[in-house]
Parts: structure tokens; C-alpha cells; sequence
């Protein structure tokens, strides 16, 4: 390997030509080229881009001569022609052969002196010239001439006399300016590999990242249903210690009424003797004993049957069912369809009335006259669940609405017209949407509201989420895209909303 002090050849080559630079320039990003092999490369891959950095530029930039690097390339052009030069005797045996003078293009061997003299004697029409290394590599074995050119039409190297027969009227160029070409050619497609092999190693390692963010999923989602199974199992011990109190109080109460009864029994059997005595006697003392004898106090009991730990066991079903077989949704607000009374926050996960009507856009799917937002993304299968902040506000509706309902005008909102709907009126408590409206008796005021839909069971569900229960379940038929949808009265304070919210797993109903 030739070497100029501590520098090898291999750190004097183009990337390009993979050849010791000629006329080297650098570019913007440090690295260096030949002039000719840059431009070249720009020039065929239409972009400006270094081919070892990969660095973009948006123009063609600005290059300059490396005088330093072009006198160290020169200096090792030097030391390899003297190599090459160096073509030894092919008739001299042993080490220390002496340099061949003269090549025979006939006998395809090179001589140095002393043989160059015998071999002429011998043969003095061969022709001789210049000393060249491996001559059977070189040479035409046709033509028995050097391989000069380069056959563009049958990619062949040929010597002159074949332009002259099997490649008369062929393009032919110098195998060096071939070489020079195909060289450039040759490191642009092993840059294109590496490319390529980048681009599968990043493939490779995206679909580890996958294989990897789809276990922990699992992972997350087994560490779900175990919190799932741990919450069914407390609400099933809690459920088990109401059941069982409820028994011991029925219990010490039907010990009581039947206490109560036995005795009330003794009494009428004794009274029932006497009526029997008394109806036997004489008409005198009939009479006499007819007024405390028909006195009689009459008890009467009644007996509870704890129906509502049944209540409470079909709510825990539906629940746990409900947890089991969806994902909450994450809604957002659509503001193509918000009255303008209304404005919606950045994220479109918050609805308050502004008191004052703002300037928008007449679009088609707005709400001009009712305080109306619907859902951006609507449903049109599947089961779904969010839950909406309502607080201490006293005048709003939420639920589902149909796709097609009405936009302009007066609306009612019942399941007539497309609705599905929990309302809270101000002076009137909880009602909800059927036709008529439903009034609800509620225990308690719900501030965070669960909704649920089942798209194929035609089932929409509302749930108080702090107190955990149930409040109501409509069931109906679904035809066509059902969407989200608040409404949202004049509050007391302007700046109250409403809010979807983040649905935690532990906060589920």
C-alpha cells in the first residue's frame, strides 16, 4: 500500500471514483471530491447533496480547490506510476530481476536487456513496445493488439484493428475515459445501497419498536382487567355485606311480625271460644256480651321484601358489563355546527354560552336558533362511552342525536325528533327525552355524567359516576349515524361549561 508519511492511499481517494483524487475541490459540509465526480454526480442525481453526509443544499454551493490535498494526490499518482513502471523481466528467474525495457506484442513478454537482445536476433519482425504488465490480459486474441478502446454498442473492449472489421462504424471510446464513467456509475449505486440497506435496518428496528409497543399494550391491558377483576371482587364483597345485613334485618323483622301474629292469633282463637260459647246461650246473655264481643282490634302487617339488593345486583351487572366490552371515546366538539351563543374551548373538549352572540360562518350544518354542539365523529356501530362535567349547572341537555336532525329554527328535543337525551331544567329537576318528556327522582345531583351507547342493541345509557349508579336506559332502533350533542342553557355565571372528560379506569361506573 503506497504511503506518504502518515497517510495511506486509501485517505487520498475519491468516494466516487474510488480513485486518488484529481484536481480535488471541498464543499460546504468538509468533505472532498474530484471536481469532475461532484459535478457529475449532481448532474445525474438532479439533487445537491454531499455523498458521504448526506447533507441537502438548495442550490448548487460553492466549491474551491484543495491545493494542499491536490499536491499529496499528485505525490501518491507519482509513486504508483513508478510502481507501475516497474515491469519486470519475464525471462529473469529468482529474485532481484532486472526491469524489462520492451514488451512483444508477439510473444506477449516482456524483456529486459540482455534478453531483448537475443529475442531480436531471433525474431526480428515482432513488434516490440513500451513494457507492460500482464500482457495476455491486455492484449486483442484476435488481433493480438493492445485493448485500447472501449465498444459502447457491445460493452466490450477492443483494440483498433477490431474498429476496422467486427466493429466497423461502433462508438468507441478510450478505456480509460470508460473507466473513469463507470466508475462514477459504480460508486452512485453503491451509495444507493447503502441507502437502501439504511432504509431496511430503520424498517427492521420500526417494526421491533411495534412488536415491543404492541406487548406492552397487552401488558397495559392485562394490568387493566386485573384492576377490573379486583374492583368486580370489592363491589361484589360490599355487595355481599349490604345483602347480608338487608337478610338480618328482614330476619329481626319477620321474628318480630311473626311474634306479633302468634299472639294476635291466641287472642282471636280465645275470642273466637268465646263467640262460640256465647252463640250457644240464651238470647239475654247473647245480648248482654254482643257489644265487647264484637270489639275487636284487627292488626295489620305488612312485610317487606328487600327488592332493591336486586336493583343494586342487576346495576353491578350492567356495569361490569359495560367495562368489559369497550373503550372509553374520546369526544370531541365539532364548531361547524355550534350556535353561535356558544364557544368552544382550543381543544374542542369544552362548551360554554358566552352570553353574547358571536359572528360566524353560515355553515349549512350550524345550529342558528337552539343552543346547540354536536360531537365531531359520529357512530354508526359498535359500543362507546365518554363523561361530561355538567357541575352545579342547572339548565342543559346531553346524549345522542341523529345525524339528519333539524338545524335551522325551532327544535324540540325528544326522541321524535331524533334525540336522546338527559335534562336537567331549572325548577323542574331531571327529566329525560321520550315523548312526553320523563320525570326522574333523583337522590342525589349528579355532576359528572357517564353516557353509553350500544349501536347494535339500540341501547343509550346515563350514569351519575361519582355515587356510581345507574339513572336511565333508553332502547330503541338505530338507522343511521348517530352523533354527541350538548345543550346548553344562559348559566347563572358566564363563564360555566361543560366539559368531556378524561375517562380514568378507576372512575368508570
Amino acid at each position: 500500500m503506497a504511503a506518504t508519511g502518515n497517510l495511506s492511499e486509501e485517505q487520498v481517494h475519491c468516494s466516487i471514483c474510488l480513485d486518488v483524487f484529481t484536481n480535488p475541490v471541498s464543499i460546504p459540509c468538509g468533505h472532498n471530491f474530484c471536481q469532475t465526480c461532484i459535478l457529475g454526480y449532481w448532474k445525474t442525481s438532479h439533487l445537491y447533496q454531499c455523498p458521504m453526509c448526506k447533507k441537502s443544499f438548495h442550490k448548487r454551493p460553492d466549491i474551491s480547490v484543495n491545493t494542499v490535498l491536490r499536491e499529496i494526490a499528485e505525490q501518491f499518482k507519482q509513486i504508483r506510476k513508478k510502481k507501475q513502471e516497474e515491469v519486470l523481466c519475464d525471462v529473469c528467474l529468482g529474485e532481484g530481476r532486472p526491469k524489462a525495457v520492451k514488451s512483444c506484442l508477439v510473444c506477449l513478454t516482456s524483456y529486459c536487456d540482455e534478453h531483448l537482445k537475443s529475442h531480436s536476433t531471433r525474431f526480428t519482425k515482432h513488434k516490440l513496445m513500451e513494457p507492460v504488465a500482464n500482457m495476455e490480459d491486455r492484449m486483442c486474441p484476435k488481433h493480438e493488439r493492445l485493448l485500447e478502446l472501449f465498444c459502447k454498442k457491445d460493452q466490450t473492449c477492443v483494440c483498433v484493428l477490431c474498429t476496422e472489421t467486427d466493429h466497423r462504424a461502433h462508438y468507441t471510446v478510450p478505456v480509460e475515459r470508460e473507466w473513469t464513467e463507470k466508475k462514477a456509475l459504480l460508486k452512485k449505486t453503491e451509495i444507493d445501497v447503502q441507502q437502501m440497506i439504511q432504509d431496511r435496518v430503520k424498517k427492521v428496528e420500526e417494526i421491533k419498536h411495534s412488536v415491543e409497543l404492541n406487548k406492552a399494550k397487552i401488558e397495559e391491558s392485562m394490568q387493566v382487567f386485573s384492576e377490573l377483576v379486583r374492583s368486580i371482587q370489592k363491589a361484589q364483597a360490599e355487595l355481599v355485606l349490604v345483602i347480608e345485613e338487608k337478610q338480618r334485618q328482614m330476619e329481626r323483622r319477620a321474628e318480630g311480625l311473626i311474634t306479633e301474629l302468634e299472639q294476635e292469633i291466641s287472642k282471636l282463637k280465645t275470642r273466637h271460644t268465646a263467640l262460640e260459647n256465647v252463640n250457644r246461650t240464651d238470647h239475654i246473655h247473647f245480648l248482654k256480651a254482643r257489644n265487647s264481643l264484637l270489639k275487636c282490634n284487627f292488626v295489620v302487617c305488612h312485610f317487606f321484601c328487600y327488592c332493591d339488593c336486586l336493583v343494586k345486583v342487576n346495576a353491578v351487572t350492567s356495569i361490569i358489563a359495560k367495562e368489559e366490552k369497550y373503550p372509553p371515546e374520546d369526544v370531541t366538539l365539532d364548531p361547524d355546527t355550534a350556535n353561535p351563543w356558544l364557544q368552544l374551548s382550543q381543544d374542542r373538549h369544552q362548551v360554554r354560552h358566552l352570553g353574547a352572540w358571536q359572528e360566524l360562518p353560515d355553515h349549512p350544518e350550524r345550529f342558528d336558533t337552539v343552543v346547540i354542539a354536536l360531537g365531531r365523529d359520529g357512530f354508526t356501530s359498535g359500543r362507546h362511552y365518554w363523561e361530561v362535567q355538567v357541575g352545579d349547572k342547572d339548565d342543559w341537555y346531553l346524549g345522542v342525536a341523529k345525524s339528519s336532525v333539524k338545524r335551522k329554527g325551532r327544535i324540540s328535543v325528544s326522541t321524535a325528533q331524533g334525540y336522546w337525551a338527559l335534562a336537567m331544567k331549572k325548577g323542574q329537576g331531571y327529566r329525560v327525552s321520550t315523548s312526553p318528556p320523563l320525570l326522574l327522582s333523583l337522590d342525589q345531583k349528579p355532576k359528572r355524567v357517564g353516557v353509553y351507547v350500544d349501536y347494535e342493541e339500540g341501547q343509550i345509557s346515563f350514569y351519575d359516576v361519582r355515587a356510581r349508579i345507574h339513572i336511565y336506559t333508553f332502547q330503541d332502533a338505530f338507522t343511521e349515524r348517530i352523533l354527541p350533542f350538548f345543550y346548553l342553557y344562559c348559566c347563572d355565571k358566564a363563564s360555566d361549561t361543560m366539559a368531556i372528560c378524561p375517562v380514568q379506569e378507576k372512575s368508570l361506573i
